[in-house]
């Protein structure tokens, strides 16, 4: 079975640090990354980063965020520092599986920045 599976997230306070970590199983992935979705908005994009490394992040966590993956362990991270209010989402892994040739998504996890 393919799966990604988050963990790591919680409730922080405004500047803060968060790390989100994601364990993939049953398929070898290529792109994959992290994205959020807040109560009435739609999902946007966080960080994706290659097989090979090569990193995008969306604009609002730019400067904030780093993205990272562990091919041996297959786990993906993100790195938030200097949470804001606003970073207040469910966060879901997103992984594009080799085996199955479509995108996977986690079941994702909920992150509270509240102070």
């Amino acid at each position: 079975q393919v799966q990604l599976v988050e963990s790591g997230g919680g409730l922080v306070q405004p500047g803060e640090s968060l790390r989100l970590s994601c364990a993939s199983s049953g398929s070898i992935f290529g792109t994959m990354g992290w994205y959020r979705q807040a109560p009435g908005k739609q999902r946007e994009l966080v960080a994706t980063i290659t097989a090979s490394g090569h990193t995008e992040y969306g604009n609002s966590v730019k400067g904030r965020a780093t993205i990272s993956r562990d091919n041996i362990k297959r786990t993906l991270h993100l790195q938030m520092d200097n949470l804001k209010l606003e970073d207040t989402a469910v966060y879901y892994c997103n992984g594009y599986s080799l085996r199955l040739q479509r995108d996977v998504w986690g079941q994702g996890t909920q992150v509270t920045v509240s102070s």
